[in-house]
């Protein structure tokens, strides 16, 4: 199983200097805002991906 992907930036600020928190699992620190916060992933949404071509009739 490979790890979670890391965040690039700060959610806040939009610093890349982060580093794992000792807060627990996905959460971080800033340590140029000296923000910490946490992400998680909640799921998939149940109506999937939609694409939407700009209409048409299909033949």
């Amino acid at each position: 199983m490979s790890e979670r992907a890391a965040p690039f930036y700060c959610p806040y600020c939009g610093d890349e200097d982060l580093r794992p928190s000792e807060q627990g699992h996905g959460a971080w620190e800033c340590a140029s805002c000296n923000r910490a916060f946490r992400l998680k992933f909640l799921g998939l949404l149940a109506r999937g991906v939609r694409h939407d071509d700009g209409g048409g009739e299909t033949i």
